[in-house]
């Protein structure tokens, strides 16, 4: 599966479990370590866990395999690295916090998606 097919896969995948604030940000031309970072929060700590696992089932349907999921036993920011996209799922004080985007300024954004 190409990096866009698999970006639009999480997005999707977190979409239909409610996200908020889903934002893509193209790192093509910034790391060699993945193609986009898809970041997305939750209401609940049992959100945030959904919202992940639901990413890890719909990557696994479509035959990728999730090489790493951090964090999921705290459920405040989960990471899920699928190699081409790595997603992190995070609580909306944890998000500001951390402030991830921040870090990619100056990569292309790609927009915001998913329920406000």
């Amino acid at each position: 599966m190409q990096a866009e097919e698999l970006k639009d896969l999480v997005v999707k995948a977190l979409e239909e479990v409610k996200a908020q604030d889903i934002s893509v940000i193209d790192v093509r031309d910034r790391t060699s370590v993945t193609d986009f970072m898809v970041l997305a929060s939750g209401t609940s700590n049992r959100h945030v866990k959904s919202l992940a696992d639901s990413v890890v089932v719909e990557a696994k349907e479509q035959g990728v395999r999730a090489s790493n999921v951090e964090g999921a036993a705290a459920s405040d920011w989960i990471l899920v690295d699928l190699g081409d996209v790595v997603v992190h799922v995070m609580m909306p004080a944890t998000r500001e916090f951390y402030d991830l985007e921040r870090f990619w300024r100056d990569a292309p954004d790609l927009g915001v998606a998913g329920s406000e």
